[in-house]
């Protein structure tokens, strides 16, 4: 069973929709059909909900593969929270300043660190396996 996977997956689900529903609001106020209309702040919340859709599968399957493959209950629950961290402060320094702003640059790494850990984790666990 997949209960801690599921619980982070279903965290991630409710940010993912947060993000799309701003690409919405942004499309329905400034009543652009399809795209960003050339708005910088449409830009920017497009941005935000791809770059969440790009990091998030692959957190996730790893997570998953972790958490089939007997990881650690406390590893998963401390990659989760940071992820769902990562995941919540990312869109905030991406959508309301430029360049390399808090949220935006620690939102990056964390989830970043957060898959490689999960990789190596995995690749640490087959190769314990085949010792």
């Amino acid at each position: 069973m997949l209960t801690i996977t599921g619980l982070y997956a279903s965290i991630l689900a409710i940010i993912i929709l947060w993000l799309c529903f701003n690409v919405v609001k942004f499309r329905r106020g400034k009543r652009v059909d399809i795209g960003d209309g050339g708005d910088e702040i449409g830009i920017r919340h497009i941005r935000a909900q791809q770059n969440a859709v790009e990091y998030i599968p692959i957190a996730l399957i790893l997570f998953a593969v972790c958490e089939i493959n007997g990881g650690d209950p406390i590893i998963l629950h401390i990659t989760g929270i940071a992820l769902v961290i990562a995941r919540l402060i990312h869109p905030g320094g991406l959508v309301n300043g430029k360049g390399a702003t808090f949220g935006r640059f620690y939102g990056t790494l964390i989830t970043w660190l957060v898959i490689i850990f999960l990789a190596g984790y995995n690749i640490g666990k087959y190769i314990g396996m085949m010792l």
